[in-house]
Order: C-alpha cells, then structure tokens, then sequence
C-alpha cells in the first residue's frame, strides 16, 4: 500500500511520522503497519532511536496525545476529533485528547503579507486604517490579526497560514492509507471503521480550511437568534471574506477563562451559566444546528450579560428526526425511563450486526435505576450522558457522528456551567426545552406536516406501482428476471476452494512432468539421444517452476 505514494515530499512527511511514533514508543505500530518496510524500500529508512525513558513513564493516551501534538496541525485536529467520541474512547483518553492545543508560533507578518495582499487585492496597509503586525493569537491552521476600519470600526482578520493546505491534503493522503493498512492489519479495530471515520474527517477538515464557509455557518446561527440580546455573533466583513481569509467584527468581552474578570466586571455568574445553556440547548434542539466546539477559548462575557460565540469552523447538525430522538433519550434520563433510552440506542446503533437487545436494556435498566428517586437539581446531565456512552463502548456499539459532536457539547456546557456556578442544574435547564420539544412534535400543524408527507409517500407508491408491476412482469416473460442471493460466507467457501482445486492441478501436472521427464531420460537413447534430453531437461524445469507455484501460493494464502 504504502509504495503507491509517489511523491518525494509524501515519502519524507511518512518518514517524519515514523520518527515521530518510534519516539514516543510506537516502534510496534510502525512494523505493524509495514511503515518500516516502505522507507526502507524507498531508500529513507534511519536509525531511529528507541522511545526515552522519561517518554515511557507516561501511560499510553498522554504519550498519543504528544505524539499528535508533535505530528502538527492535520493530527492535532485528528485528536480534536477523536476527543469528542465519548462513545468510543474511555474518559482518560477523551481527558487527554481534549488537552491537544493549536496553539503554535506565529508565522511572520512579511511572510503572510503577500496572500494577505492577493485577498484583499490591496496593500494591507491601504484597505484598513491600522494593522496590527504581530497577531493577537495564533493555531495550527491560521492566525488572528486585530484591525481597524477607516471608519474607526475594530475588526478581527483570520488570515490561513500559507502553504498549510498542501500539508493538510499530504497527511490525509498517508492517513487514507494507513485506515486502510489498520483495518487489514488490525482485526481488534475495524469495528471502529477507521476508513469511515477518516472520511468524514477529512471533508470536515477541508471545510474548516475554507473560512467562508465558517463565516456562512456564523451568519445561520445568528439568523437563527435574530432578535436576541442575550448572543452575539459577530459580523462578518464579506468585501474582504474568502476561503484564505475572513474579517469579522471584534468582540470587546472577557475571555472565557477569566472568571477573575467576570467577577471583576460584576457580572453575574448564575446568569450566564443559565444564559449559555439555553443558547446552546436551542441550537441543538430547536434549531438542528450548533456550535461543535463550544470551549471557553470560544466564548466571551459581554457587557451586560450576553454571551459572545466566535469560531464557527466546527459546527453540527441535526435532522429533525434525530432531534426527536434526542429529546426522546433526554427526557427518558430525565424521567427515568429506560425503555425510552433503549430504543433510541437501538435505533442509533440498529446497523450493527453485533447489537444484542436483550443485554443492551439490562444494562440501561441497571443504569437508569441508579439515579431513581435522585432531586433533579442533583442530576449531573454530563456524567449521565458519559454514562451512556461507556455502556455504547461495553457493547461494542459507536454513534452517528453528529450524535458525537453533541454529547461533547453538552458535556463542554455543562463543564463551564459548573466553572461559573458550582449549581449549575443542566438538567432543570434542559428539562422546558425537552417538553416543549415533546409538545412540539404533538401539535396539529406537526401531525398535519407529518401526515401530509406520508401520504404522499403513499400515493407516489401507487401511481408508480402499475408501471413497476407491469416492467417486472414483462422482464419475467422475456426471461430477463434474475434473483441473485449472495451469501459472504459461502463466496469466501468457493474462493478457498478454488485456490485449493488450482493447486492440487498444479502439484498433479508438476509431479506428471518430474515422472514424464524421468522416463524420457532412462528410455533407451534417452542418453544418447539431444533432442530427448532437452525435452526431459525442460521438464524438470516445468517441474520446479510449478513447484515453486505451489509453495508461493501457499505461503501467500497462509498471509491472508
């Protein structure tokens, strides 16, 4: 697999990653993988040095988490990710995970200057007022300039770092190959789709690298909130946005970390901690639409007591069916219900082969039970919902991918609720939203809306099905029905087969020619005679190569 990449700067980016593992104690997954056995091939192979001491002492998710952190920005955003499938990773690794940084020094403003100039199609220096040189902040895809409009209006540029997407496209080149090299290599981690999962990373990546998209997705959720004084969003600078770059407005709050601040300010912590849920409970259960990544490096405390939001790079979204699903399981925690809670994991994880109802509601019983006759104010909605997940990973079961992104949302809300009010209750927050949501999907006009779509549905079905019933009758007289039923397990049967039958023919013609060949020889004038022995010689040789067939195909098959 791995000598299909056919750049020089691929192979060097694979040897770096190599390095990078050995380093950190991964020797075995690089041989595992056959990461050793390319760069060796392509003549890059160093000596790399073992794993240091000191390295070793960390357990295996801190030493991940350095690894990727030393891998750069594509495997950075990798663990970003990962971290937020609670479903499939326990809570150490999601603690570790969360911890990755972008955060990285600053690229100089003279290097930037030139993409900087083709965006704007100006001289930086004429299309604002003032610019501030050296960045305000500065991560692994991209750097943040302040600004000022001529018209004395403070804006923010979110300039992409130069040259990043071509290291971006390299490395998901190289991790395609190394999901594919895993799920062949690594029996005990292809229920976990690694090919899948590096899909829908990869287009999720590609649209953070576009910041017109994040601006787009910015515009939505302020739409969303129109009229609201409790969020601010801020706007977005469209004669100056592209995919490279976006000037948006600069939010003059206290950064979310800085509770001193808050505290300073006189702002009231219980408020915000209240007024943060509900945005966020909207957005993912009124709107279907929310902010992914909602950490306090994210958030600002405006004056006043709304709640600034920027960085929409990441974003979920959520099908109004899914969105009934959700309230459903909610409101089954909430209520301790454990039917509901089952059904809804049932219909999550319904594709998997692997899924034994039976055990799967024992231990939603079990676990529902131990919060019975728990005050609601007393429910912790972030350890019930990690709860669930660690039961999703007992059985072997992963979630939907949106469905990912918004358990880590609520439980990132839930920790910053806590962070500003040690009561924070995202249970009692939650719970209007959950009955409206229910009444909601019970009103008239929702059935009306729901019926309306099922019939017609229905008499698209029996307008269609006349002419369905007509071509298949036809195809049935002219003999052109066919019913193929394909069984995996029978098709690997024949395949093995197949490969038995070939080399059983083989070793019967090889071992046909060893005898022909020798009866040629020992025949009278089979010494004497040239013509004899080179028709005996060539069969012995026939013998060998077919024998050598053998023992290929053989050895091949025990690989496999």
């Amino acid at each position: 697999m791995w000598e299909a990449l056919g750049t020089v700067r691929d192979l060097g980016r694979l040897q770096d990653i190599a390095t990078v593992l050995v380093r950190y104690g991964f020797g075995d997954m690089v041989r595992r993988v056959g990461l050793a056995g390319a760069l060796e091939r392509a003549g890059r192979l160093v000596h790399w040095r073992s794993a240091e001491d000191g390295l070793l002492q960390l357990d295996v998710p801190a030493r991940v988490r350095a690894a990727l952190q030393d891998l750069g920005p594509t495997f950075v955003k990798l663990g970003q990710v990962l971290a937020t499938r609670v479903d499939l990773l326990p809570p150490r690794w999601i603690e570790e995970l969360s911890e990755l940084q972008n955060a990285v020094p600053a690229v100089g403003f003279e290097t930037i200057r030139p993409q900087l100039a083709e965006d704007l199609g100006a001289d930086p220096e004429t299309v604002f007022a003032a610019l501030e040189q050296v960045p305000m902040a500065a991560a692994s895809l991209a750097q943040a300039h302040r600004a000022r409009l001529h018209d004395g209006t403070p804006v923010v540029l979110k300039v992409r770092r130069p040259g990043i997407r071509d290291v971006v496209e390299a490395d998901l080149r190289l991790l395609a190959h190394l999901a594919t090299i895993v799920e062949k290599q690594m029996p005990e981690l292809r229920r976990y789709h690694p090919s899948d999962m590096l899909r829908q990373f990869a287009a999720s990546l590609r649209r953070e690298l576009d910041f017109a998209a994040e601006c787009r997705n910015a515009e939505r959720i302020a739409r969303n909130f129109e009229g609201r004084a409790d969020i601010v969003i801020p706007k977005v600078y469209w004669t100056w946005t592209c995919e490279r770059l976006n000037v948006q407005e600069c939010l003059d709050g206290i950064p979310g970390r800085d509770l001193a601040a808050v505290d300073a300010a006189g702002l009231d912590r219980v408020r915000l901690a209240r007024t943060g849920a509900g945005i966020v409970l909207k957005m993912v259960l009124e709107d279907g639409f929310f902010h992914a990544d909602p950490h306090p490096g994210n958030i600002f405390y405006m004056p006043g007591g709304a709640i600034g939001v920027i960085d929409f790079g990441m974003v979920g979204r959520v099908s109004e069916p899914r969105r009934h699903q959700i309230v459903q399981l909610l409101h089954g925690l909430v209520d301790q219900d454990p039917a509901s809670v089952t059904d809804v994991l049932v219909d999550w994880t319904g594709d998997s082969p692997d899924i034994e109802e039976a055990r799967l509601q024992e231990s939603v019983d079990r676990f529902v039970d131990q919060y019975r006759g728990v005050p609601l104010k007393d429910l912790r909605m972030g350890a019930m919902l990690s709860d669930v997940a660690a039961i999703l990973r007992e059985h072997g079961l992963t979630l939907p991918p949106d469905l990912a992104l918004m358990i880590k949302a609520f439980l990132t809300l839930e920790g910053m609720g806590r962070q500003l009010d040690p009561g924070f209750d995202m249970a009692g927050e939650a719970r209007p939203f959950l009955e409206r949501a229910m009444l909601e999907r019970y009103l008239p006009s929702a059935l009306a809306r729901r019926g309306r779509r099922t019939m017609t549905g229905v008499f698209d079905l029996l307008r269609d099905m006349p002419k369905d019933l007509h071509r298949l009758l036809q195809a049935a007289r002219r003999g052109r029905l066919r019913v193929q039923v394909e069984v995996e397990a029978l098709k690997v049967f024949g395949d093995q087969v197949d490969r038995a039958v070939s080399r059983l023919t083989m070793g019967v013609v090889t071992a046909a020619l060893i005898v022909g060949s020798s009866i040629v020889l020992n025949s009278a004038g089979g010494v004497t005679s040239g013509a004899l022995r080179v028709l005996g010689t060539v069969g012995f040789v026939g013998a060998a190569l077919g024998g050598l067939w053998v023992l290929f195909s053989i050895w091949r098959g025990g690989k496999h």
